[in-house]
């Protein structure tokens, strides 16, 4: 199996196109079928991970890249959404369906797709499997995984300059290790930008994911009006279909919220919050995903782990709301914090 760190990106961005059609969601064993059905094989199909299509974040970004890569090589493609309470097994059964079906790749959206991969990929070994966010050892199984601490401590570099309180928040969707990467990038941000005199107040929705962490929009408006009424002015989620609440809730209280993984500025569903999504921490999984694609497509599949940070574009911060450049300072700090990053000079905590 070999290791590849360094690949022609598709630029931060992937993740931004056609998300309005999402905004409905979708239901378990949605397929698109594009372009000329009279291909013999079929191309990408991905399994969504909790939230479902529909979170304008996460899964949504990875359904950019499976829209890209359909209207690209003109195959047949599958989504397939999550089920309520489902189990490792389940899982298991999803993805070697997929493969039985003659799809590849097929990518597990999600850390929590490890398992069933692990167990997937050794049956099926001619078929190409992706797993986002998480590291599974296999001959045919490419990791994607990302420098999420590094789009965050941007993040925090923008919540810094953005404050009018000296308070700012933090709304973690799940206590899992992934996501104290966000945390840790953002809390460093912050505190470098201002030396030290902004506080962040921090919070996990749950434990597990299987409580809902991920996908509930009240838990996350919840966490960030108490985070509001403690003065934070601006509230970064990473709590992916949970976000939405907090986005709601910085708005109805005319704050500052910045979104994480999509340019949530950009997102059809959350239109009416939109002048109060500050940024947004960008995470190219649609880049990601439509990478594989192309690598299988052109006959030379990747595998082993592949790295998508700053310098590659994988990671980023987007400038989309007009609010962004009329923060005094703020586009000035967000450059020089990034050339920084990526020439070394300031390194990015994890935890």
């Amino acid at each position: 199996m070999r290791r590849m760190t360094k690949l022609t990106r598709v630029a931060v961005g992937v993740a931004s196109l056609a998300l309005a059609a999402t905004a409905c969601g979708g239901t378990s064993g949605d397929s698109g079928s594009g372009g000329d059905e009279t291909k013999d094989d079929k191309g990408l199909a991905i399994a969504y991970d909790i939230g479902g299509k529909g979170d304008q974040s996460f899964n949504d970004a990875a359904y950019a890249g499976l829209q890209k890569a359909q209207k690209e090589f003109g195959y047949k493609t599958a989504d397939i959404e999550p089920t309520e309470g489902e189990t490792d097994a389940d899982k298991e059964q999803r993805l070697a369906s997929l493969a039985k079906q003659g799809y590849n790749p097929v990518i597990g959206v999600g850390f929590a797709y490890g398992p069933a991969m692990e167990a997937v990929a050794k049956k099926y070994p001619k078929t190409t499997f992706g797993i986002v966010d998480s590291v599974v050892e296999g001959a045919n199984v490419a990791s994607l995984v990302f420098a999420e601490e590094q789009a965050s401590y941007l993040a925090g570099v923008a919540a810094a300059k953005a404050t009018k309180t000296n308070t700012v928040g933090f709304v973690g969707g799940v206590d899992i290790p992934l996501i104290h990467k966000f945390e840790a990038g953002y809390k460093q941000g912050v505190q470098d930008t201002s030396g030290g005199k902004v506080k962040v107040v921090s919070q996990y929705l749950t434990q597990t994911a299987e409580e809902g962490g991920f996908s509930s929009p009240d838990k996350g408006k919840a966490a960030a009006e108490g985070q509001i009424e403690k003065k934070a002015d601006v509230v970064y989620q990473a709590a992916g279909l949970s976000g939405q609440g907090v986005i709601e809730a910085a708005a109805k209280a005319k704050v500052w919220a910045i979104g994480v993984d999509s340019d949530q500025y950009q997102q059809a569903a959350l239109s009416a919050y939109k002048q109060y999504i500050l940024t947004s921490a960008l995470k190219d999984v649609g880049g990601a995903v439509y990478t594989l694609a192309k690598s299988v497509e052109d006959g030379k599949p990747l595998t082993g782990t592949q790295t998508f940070d700053l310098k590659e574009n994988g990671v980023g911060l987007s400038e989309s709301n007009p609010e962004f450049a009329k923060v005094a300072g703020l586009a000035d700090a967000v450059a020089k914090a990034k050339e920084g990053i990526i020439d070394g000079s300031i390194k990015v905590k994890t935890e």
